[in-house]
């Protein structure tokens, strides 16, 4: 099977199949879905930050041509900045339950603006999803391996993030079905950011580290300005023990699969 098409295979997987596990999840009573996404949210960590720091960044650095480790690391900063940017523009907005501060400020406009900052926000997910398919893409061009574990982080949290736009876009009138459609659309962005890097980074093989570098800084952003904020409102003993254990065990996840698979 060509390299495209395993790029295209897994740009799915990180983006339509986790719109379809979200919808699935939806069908759980909310009591439910409010035990476990805590518990998705935790792993997503993990494996996030396990994929940017044990995958991502030793690749990029020890990727040939790489003159200077600062240059690498200089991009890790710049990505993690210019992140920061764009969830200030509501282009980058990350929601993973329904009482976030985005669904709080749709419940706060009528049904027809609220409709006009759900749009905004799918807008928002379809480049988020669009970058999320550039980098895996580039992880498929430094190493299949690498391609592989990369996906896997991205479902992880996709996933939660899904079901946060769900949540959304049903508390501002959408029905079930026109909700999932809008997400699977805004979630086909992955294949086209895939395929359009495919092509063009073939022929720029320098800018693949800081590419590289970028999803780096992508997934230590998401999980540390994203994720981690979210946990913190939980403070007893038990949950903390609950997320810790989750975490390391996205960590290991992502660990073990990236030592097999080479």
């Amino acid at each position: 099977m060509s390299l495209l098409i395993w790029i295209i295979l897994f740009c799915l997987v990180g983006g339509v199949l986790s719109v379809l596990a979200a919808s699935m999840f939806l069908l759980i009573p909310d009591k439910q879905q409010q035990r476990l996404l805590p518990h998705m949210v935790s792993f997503a960590i993990g494996a996030l930050l396990s994929a940017a720091f044990l995958a991502l960044l030793p690749h990029a650095i020890n990727y040939p041509g790489v003159g200077d480790v600062h240059d690498v690391t200089f991009t890790v900063l710049l990505g993690i900045l210019g992140f920061f940017v764009l969830e200030k523009m509501v282009l980058w907005r990350h929601c993973h339950s329904h009482d976030c501060e985005v669904h709080g400020e749709e419940q706060a406009h009528g049904h027809g603006e609220d409709k006009a900052r759900s749009m905004m926000i799918l807008i928002g997910d379809g480049m988020h999803n669009m970058v999320d398919g550039v980098l895996i893409a580039a992880a498929f061009l430094t190493d299949f391996h690498l391609g592989v574990v990369t996906s896997v982080a991205v479902a992880t949290h996709e996933i939660p993030q899904e079901l946060g736009d769900f949540s959304i876009l049903l508390h501002s009138g959408y029905s079930r079905m026109k909700a999932l459609i809008f997400n699977v659309l805004a979630s086909l962005t992955t294949v086209i950011g895939g395929v359009a890097a495919y092509y063009g980074l073939q022929d720029a093989q320098g800018a693949v580290p800081y590419v590289l570098a970028i999803a780096a800084a992508s997934f230590i952003y998401i999980a540390v300005a994203d994720l981690i904020p979210s946990l913190h409102r939980r403070t007893e003993v038990r949950v903390s023990l609950q997320q810790i254990t989750l975490i390391s065990l996205g960590v290991i996840t992502i660990y073990l699969a990236h030592s097999t698979l080479h």
